[in-house]
């Protein structure tokens, strides 16, 4: 595991890596299963189906990368589908000591979406779910530059959406450290060359909120 500057890292970043971090590490202690089913009541569709209709075609052996994997939960969903190079970069030094007790076979590395350690193309796919959403709006270009770089081939990601850039207020009683947008514009606009091959939305069951799932080609 990799250490981090404490002087590189964004006033978002560190409190996550705070009790408020942890306090969002022990919520979110769901198996495979129970992920699907906590999607399934949110959105009416499980975190499986929502994959499968972005990458289910695809080769099981493609090596993968998710930014900002907290405890894993999402590449254990990958894994189950029948993906074996799964790799993830996280933060939080305490959401990988979880994700290492918990799971096997994933390659784990603290790091941060700023400033991603690995080569130009290395993934076929690296993906983010609910992680751009906490990334400074006047710092996200960065992030999305080193994903781009990093990807070989496709991106995707699964966010909260809104039309406009629009803060989260209180979210688990923080400030400045969500906000929703639409996320796949924001894609298209720094990256003209990316292709969007598919894009959903999922409106919330008990809220106005919405997700947005959305898989980009180089």
């Amino acid at each position: 595991m990799n250490s981090i500057e404490p002087n590189k890292l964004t006033p978002q970043e560190k409190i996550w890596r705070t009790d408020f971090g942890e306090n969002y590490n022990i919520r979110n202690m769901y198996s495979n299963n129970e992920l699907d089913s906590e999607y399934k009541k949110a959105m009416g569709i499980s975190r499986t189906e929502m994959m499968q209709r972005f990458v289910s075609d695809f080769d099981r052996n493609i090596k993968i990368l998710e930014v900002g994997c907290n405890i894993g939960i999402m590449m254990v969903n990958l894994q189950e589908m029948g993906f074996k190079n799964l790799y993830g970069i996280e933060i939080q030094p305490k959401a990988i000591e979880h994700a290492l007790e918990r799971t096997k076979g994933l390659n784990i590395t603290e790091a941060s979406a700023y400033e991603i350690p690995f080569k130009d193309d290395e993934f076929e796919l690296v993906f983010t779910t609910h992680v751009l959403i906490h990334l400074d709006p006047e710092k996200i270009s960065t992030a999305l530059k080193e994903i781009y770089r990093c990807s070989g081939k496709y991106i995707f990601g699964n966010e909260y959406y809104a039309d406009n850039l629009t803060e989260i207020k209180n979210y688990n009683g923080q400030n400045n450290i969500a906000w929703k947008r639409n996320f796949s514009e924001l894609y298209s606009d720094l990256f003209p060359d990316l292709s969007l091959i598919k894009e959903e939305r999922y409106p919330y069951l008990s809220n106005n909120n919405v997700d947005t799932a959305f898989l980009f080609e180089k």
